[in-house]
This record gives structure tokens, sequence and C-alpha cells, in this order.
């Protein structure tokens, strides 16, 4: 077993200063090194099945930021942020996907294609008949949420800032980055940067429950 890069008190640490950024300082840009290891853990994000029905979208240039922030509610997020991530949802999940997933693991894995069959049987199956109802846009839409919160909180880990974002208009987003046209939609926003020195809502007190209101055990 690896040994452990962080003690429990450094994850609460960064789990406490970390908040959902209003201000961010537009001055401040993420380093090279430190944002290829955030985008590799949109990489590494776990999905059912690890069929990861999502694409991530980096969106770098400036004037289409401003166009997409008049789709946002004019929030500054989506412009004074050093990175603009919008997560996507592959529409329709079916067998073509699957497919596709199964000779990437045979390649990965350098295994025969048909030494998968059950496996891709097993996530045919549940595609074509979920076990509770639920269309596969919103299950795609579930997963594309575990992976955002590995990207926050790989983020504070990192000691940078986050904004997720669901106050934008999905139809203009989806047009403005042509979405549709390669098979995707716009579910979520992220903007990720460093915090202004004067965003008032870095000093407010985190509101959560007790811990005995949030959790529940069985023994």
């Amino acid at each position: 077993m690896p040994h452990s890069l962080t003690t429990p008190d450094q994850v609460i640490q960064q789990l406490n200063w970390r908040y959902a950024t209003k201000q961010f300082d537009p001055s401040r840009k993420i380093s090279d090194a430190t944002w290829a290891a955030l985008e590799h853990s949109l990489v590494l994000s776990p999905s059912s099945f690890g069929l990861q029905p999502w694409k991530f979208f980096v969106v770098r240039n400036p004037a289409l930021r401003q166009q997409l922030r008049k789709h946002a509610w004019s929030q500054a997020q989506v412009t004074d942020a050093s990175h603009l991530v919008v997560l996507a949802i592959k529409k329709d999940v079916g067998n073509t996907e699957v497919d596709q997933f199964v000779e990437r693991m045979a390649t990965v894995r350098q295994v025969p294609t048909e030494t998968l069959d059950g496996y891709s049987n097993m996530v045919k199956g549940f595609l074509a008949e979920p076990p509770y109802p639920i269309t596969m846009d919103n299950w795609a839409t579930r997963q594309v949420y575990v992976a955002l919160g590995f990207l926050m909180y790989s983020a504070a880990m990192l000691g940078v800032d986050t904004c997720p974002m669901e106050g934008f208009e999905q139809d203009k987003f989806n047009e403005l980055l042509q979405l549709p046209e390669q098979g995707y939609s716009a579910v979520v926003l992220c903007a990720v940067g460093y915090r202004a020195d004067d965003d008032k809502y870095a000093t407010l007190p985190k509101v959560r429950y007790a811990t005995e209101t949030v959790l529940g055990y069985y023994d």
C-alpha cells in the first residue's frame, strides 16, 4: 500500500479552506504544472462501469468567455477565473460507447476483446433496462458530478480555488461551444483559479450540519 502523502488533519484543513469562490483574482494564473495535474484529476475520475460518459471542455478564449458570461447570469467567475471548465455529458449513451470502451480496455490491458464479453453484455443490459427509473442522460449527469467533485478536491489539495456553477443557459452554452454537433451537452461549469483578496465570502464561517445529523451508522 503506498504511503499517504497527506495526513488526515491536512485533508480536513484544505476542505475547510475551500469555498465556492465568488471573486477571483484575474491577474493570478494557474501554473502549467498545476493545471496539468488538475486536468489529469478529471481523466482519472471514476464513473459507473468505468464508462466515462463525458467530456470536459476548457474554455481558454477570452472573447468566447465574455460571450458565455452573458448567458451565465453575468457571473464574474466565468471571465475572471484563471480557467473555465464546462463539464458535459455524452448524449444518449448506448452500445456504441460500450463497444468503444471495451476496445480501449482490451488495448490498455492487453487482453483479447472477446474475454470482455461478460462485462460488455452486463453494461449493455444495464443501459437497456436500468434497475431504477432513469434516462441515460440523467445517468451520465450523475457521473459528471463525480468528476466535478474530483476536480474540486484535487484543486483544494493544491491550494487552488474553484466555484461550481449551475446558473447558466444550457442551450446557449451548447450553441456557442457547438457541443450537440459533437454529441455532448453542458451540465455544469467549474471556474478554477485564485480568490481575490477582497472576496468577502472567503472569511465567512462554513455552515454545515453537525456530523451526527449528516451521518448514520449500522453496527
